[in-house]
């Protein structure tokens, strides 16, 4: 598309210095459509373009100053003067561009609030429906407004009458003076929404009211809100008042449909107000650079649950030990922390189990029909490159081809939501395997189920109770008005769904169909449960796996030997290592399929004790118990710090007043703690 436009401006420079009228049109045709190509399929073309200053208004004028050119050249010396009117219009228009553009600018930064929420009631602040979008992006705004001007002149070109550019510049100008009014009107005292300091009091208001308790605190990137959104639900089991703390505006809508209030705070001044709240622990489940700002606040005591437990060193991470606790599943975990030697003191580490494995169900016996359901579930390639850490690349399309081979297996396929992100092989391996999967899917015979209407029904009603409706064009500050306080009883409704979806979804397909799941639902848990076999690599999904009880494999696909490799990763001590030829495939297949051939069975409840703690009291229960202590120990802090003297405290010097001892000379360099509402 780059090529095309170059070649279009070009014959067009052509054309219009002949001038050549039909050559003139195409180009002009051709210039348009290829600026359409590249805003639909090629946005990042654009951001070339306007680094190198040849962004859309540059091109624009450009492509009517050509025509422009071509128009003088054509017929007598006089025209010139003719157009002169038809040049003046073209130039309010432009002028009326980069008006329409500030106060785009304007608006946008009155509807950038320091505070977004979902969840909650923020009527107060004002909201209101975004403006149409074609008024929000400058390159759309200008091909459309623009669109008239240039079909006027094009259309003199072919007629010789300048009327008709004439007729296309006015309504041009109509657009833009349209589109300038429309945004002067959000300006308006009464129409743009409240201002900082009116949102910043706000927000207090809402923690003083609300009175959180105990909080999720996220950061990360667009891909990684499901780290934040497994324990979701095990928060809002928790008693007191939760609430989730994000950093990034883009994180979100990225967060699941849940009932607790999710509250973003990109300034590190906007964070620090969480500091006069009630607030006791936040929960981190992952690390992140904007976490050692929220560590600052010493009112709160903040505890690392990790996303995932596993033998990889992320699992025993040295910045755990900037957290008061770190919460671990089980026994193995703690050893992790101390053999690893990082800083994370055993007294500090604390055993809860894993509560969003209560939903995972037991091992049941051997399949029961004429199919061994395999979930290959591989890890990403990781942030190191250590080929060991991801099957994909050098075992998963012979493990695929093995599994495909055996007509009594049928196959799921979920990778890692990141796989490929770090090495391109990754992707390119995983796109081959789910062409694999699909192929033999469409070999394999057998009669389809005709698509339930109660999957329908309930796909629908999920939807609902999930996903908000937005106009195409919303913005941060639309979404916010819609997302307000949720309906009451709408978190059981949408766990009572889940349930009754996921039975509908697995009853829908045909026996013995592969699939590739890709997606939220179903989820990895519910994967789990339909499940007779695990194949999987180093990583927290094994460790989940356990809780099933049934048997799982691990690819070993680094230089360790099969000895070395159980040794170097405990997770791996119940599980039937495989290489990447994946020869001991049919082995395993025969293993399931006959449980007196499961030599590991017993090895497998032993390393589900010491990887996740007893199954009594249940992982809720710890993790609530876990919470009410550790929120005791903030209420401790706390009322030790009230009772001790202010002089005791450590904080900023403050001016003694002349006459008490002190010579009155110039203010301190280090200036007063400045006061926050409570």
């Amino acid at each position: 598309m780059t090529a095309v436009l170059a070649a279009a401006f070009l014959a067009q420079a052509v054309a219009a210095l002949r001038p050549h009228i039909p050559l003139l049109l195409a180009a002009t045709a051709v210039s348009l459509a290829a600026e359409g190509a590249l805003y639909r399929w090629q946005p990042g073309v654009l951001s070339l373009f306007a680094k190198a200053h040849a962004d859309v208004t540059v091109r624009h004028v450009l492509r009517d100053l050509l025509l422009l050119v071509g128009l003088l050249r054509l017929g007598e010396q006089d025209r010139e003067t003719q157009y002169a009117p038809l040049v003046a219009g073209l130039l309010v228009f432009y002028a009326l561009h980069c008006a329409v553009q500030a106060v785009s600018v304007l608006v946008r930064r009155t509807r950038t609030l320091p505070v977004l929420t979902r969840n909650i009631d923020a009527s107060a602040l004002r909201l209101s429906p975004a403006p149409a979008a074609l008024l929000r992006r400058p390159g759309h705004r200008l091909l459309v407004f623009g669109l008239p001007a240039t079909a006027g002149m094009a259309a003199t070109a072919v007629t010789d009458e300048p009327r008709c550019a004439a007729a296309g510049v006015g309504l041009s100008l109509v657009l833009a003076l349209a589109g300038l009014g429309a945004l002067l009107l959000r300006l308006l005292p009464g129409r743009r929404p409240a201002s900082e300091q009116e949102v910043l009091d706000w927000f207090d208001a809402w923690l003083a009211d609300y009175r959180p308790t105990v909080g999720l605190y996220f950061s990360g990137g667009p891909s990684s809100a499901y780290q934040a959104n497994m324990w979701l639900e095990p928060l809002a089991r928790l008693e007191g008042r939760p609430v989730v703390v994000l950093r990034e505006r883009f994180m979100v809508p990225r967060i699941a449909a849940t009932d607790i209030p999710i509250v973003c705070l990109p300034k590190v001044s906007t964070l620090m107000r969480l500091e006069q709240s009630t607030l006791q622990v936040l929960i981190h489940p992952s690390n992140s650079g904007k976490t050692s700002q929220v560590l600052r606040i010493p009112t709160i005591k903040h505890t690392f649950v990790n996303h995932g437990e596993s033998d990889k060193l992320s699992s025993c991470n040295p910045y755990a030990k900037a957290y008061d606790e770190v919460w671990v599943a089980g026994p193995a975990a703690r050893e992790r922390y101390a053999l690893a030697e990082v800083g994370v003191e055993d007294k500090d580490v604390v055993e809860i189990g894993r509560p969003q494995l209560d939903a995972v169900r037991p091992y049941a016996g051997p399949p029961a029909g004429p199919y061994v359901t395999v979930l290959y579930a591989p890890t990403w390639e990781g942030w190191d490159g250590n080929p060991g850490n991801t099957s994909v690349i050098a075992a998963g399309e012979n493990l695929v081809r093995a599994l495909l081979a055996d007509p009594g297996v049928r196959l799921l396929y979920k990778p890692h939501p990141l796989t490929g992100s770090v090495d391109p092989r990754a992707g390119a391996a995983d796109r081959r395997i789910r062409e694999l999967i699909r192929a033999a899917g469409r070999e394999r015979s057998g009669p389809r189920p005709a698509p339930p209407a109660e999957l329908g029904r309930l796909t629908a009603e999920l939807d609902r109770l999930t996903a908000a409706a937005f106009r195409a064009g919303a913005d941060q500050v639309e979404r916010m008005l819609v997302q307000s306080a949720p309906e009451p009883g709408r978190a059981e409704a949408v766990a009572r769904t889940t349930a009754a979806w996921e039975e509908a979804y697995w009853a829908s397909l045909p026996e013995g169909e592969h699939q590739v799941v890709e997606g939220v639902r179903p989820a990895l848990y519910a994967c789990f449960n339909v499940a007779d076999l695990l194949i999987s690599d180093v990583s927290s999904v094994i460790s989940d796996f356990l809780a099933s009880g049934k048997p799982y494999a691990v690819v070993n696909t680094g230089a360790l030997s099969e000895e070395a490799f159980r040794a170097a990763f405990p997770t791996v001590a119940a599980a039937t290592v495989l290489t990447p030829d994946a020869a001991g495939v049919p082995a395993l297949l025969e293993s399931v399929r006959h449980p007196e051939k499961d030599e590991l069975a017993e090895a497998r409840a032993e390393l589900k004790l010491r990887l996740l703690g007893p199954a009594e009291p249940a992982s809720q229960e710890r993790f609530g118990a876990a919470v009410r202590a550790l929120c005791a120990a903030a209420l401790e802090h706390r009322a030790r710090a009230a009772r001790r003297p202010a002089a005791e405290l450590p904080g900023q010097r403050r001016e003694a007043p002349v006459g008490a001892g002190r010579v009155p000379g110039p203010a301190p360099l280090t200036p007063p703690r400045p006061s926050r509402p409570a």
